[in-house]
This record gives C-alpha cells, structure tokens and sequence, in this order.
C-alpha cells in the first residue's frame, strides 16, 4: 500500500490503539486481538499495535492495516527503538512501523532517518512519534510517511495536559505536507472532533476505548473525590 492509498483510507477517521501495560490482565494476544476485531466492527479503519506477536495475530484477525510498534523498556527511546525492532515488526505484517523520532539518543546508536530507510526498503510506511512542533518538522526531512503527537507530554519540557496537545497538532498541519495523527489523552469523541477541526488527519484513540483497568480507575478516583 502507497502512502497515498493509506493516508486517503485514513483521513478523517479513527485508528484504534489496541494495547495494554506490562503486568495488566488485559495484556495477552488473544484479548487484544478480540480488542482489534471489536474495533474493526465498530468502525476503526486501523489498529494501532505493540509487539510482533499482537502485530502479527491481529494482522491475521482483522482486515485493516495495522501500524506496529515494538516497546523496549520505559525510558529513553523505548517505542520501536532500533532498526531491528522496525524490522521485525514490517516481518510481523505490520503495514506502517510507529517509532519514537524524538531528538533524544537511540540505544543502538543509529538515527531515526537510517531507521526510516531501512522500513522502506523493507516495503512497509514509518509513522513518526514526536513530542515538539521542531521534531515533527525534522521526522517529516527524514522520509517518515506520518507525523503523530503521540509523545507530547510524555517527554521532559513539553506540556503536561489533561487532554490532547491540539496547539501542536495545528502547529504541525500548518508546517509540514505529510499526514498529521493525533494521539495523546484523546478522552472523549468531543476531543477527537476538535483535533480535526485543528487540523489532524486522523486520530489514534487508546485508553478511551481499549482499556478497561484504566477506565475503572479514573471512575475510582471520581467517586472517591464526590
């Protein structure tokens, strides 16, 4: 698939993040893959995925493209890190490889443009996890197909906000030419429509819709607060 042909199957529409933390009962392949399907028939046009194995099991469950991610570690560059976790997860069937394109150091060494290359030459599109307007203009330089605020707010020195990081979505959609994704604290269907009228071309949902021990938490601290 063109970057074309997926940025037009994308526009305006939901990406559903089908994930879940280290140590919650939610992570195991076979309910986050129910997660996907679920999703997929309630109108999600891609799923956002971590880990070859999900990649990999969801791409044979669902008939939507599935951007796959690879997390090593919790700190740092720990989203799709090196080349070879991109590698594994384009082996996995993932049609568009999320990585951090932040401008903090990667474990191995290399840049996030060798990491862009090494994805394209393997046949599969790079979505670029940013957390600055500058790092997003700088993903765009280097090749990445999509731009996504995935990390804004998760990085030392940007904004810690309640919801999505709509400023830098607007930001972004005025200076670059590639797709813009929202994705970051997008809480409600309200919120979603408000980063595309900022400007997104589509938006990535997760803890909102797919994670249950989250959820219960957040309605915990509600009621204990009342």
């Amino acid at each position: 698939m063109t970057t074309q042909e997926l940025a037009s199957s994308l526009q305006g529409k939901l990406i559903v993040s089908c994930q879940a933390p280290p140590g919650d009962p939610m992570r195991e392949t076979g309910t986050l893959v129910r997660l996907a399907r679920s999703a997929e028939a309630g109108g999600g046009v891609a799923i956002r995925a971590n880990e070859p194995e999900v990649v990999a099991a969801i791409v044979e469950a669902v008939d939507l493209p599935v951007i796959g991610l690879w997390k090593d570690g919790d700190t740092g560059v720990y989203i799709t890190p090196t080349v070879r976790h991109a590698l594994a997860l384009v082996e996995a069937g993932a049609t568009v490889v999320a990585a951090d394109a932040t401008d903090r150091p990667r474990p191995d060494g290399s840049t996030f443009a060798e990491l862009v290359e090494a994805v394209h030459a393997a046949g599969a599109l790079v979505m670029a996890d940013i957390s600055t307007l500058a790092e997003g203009i700088t993903a765009a330089g280097q090749g990445a197909d999509f731009v996504s605020t995935t990390l804004s707010g998760y990085v030392p020195g940007t904004p810690k906000l309640t919801g999505p990081d709509l400023d830098l979505v607007a930001e972004l959609s005025a200076a670059i030419d590639v797709p813009v994704v929202a994705e970051g604290r997008i809480n409600t269907p309200e919120d979603a429509a408000q980063a595309l009228a900022r400007g997104a071309h589509s938006i990535v949902v997760g803890t909102a819709i797919t994670a249950p021990t989250a959820l219960t938490t957040r309605f915990v601290a509600g009621i204990a607060q009342a």
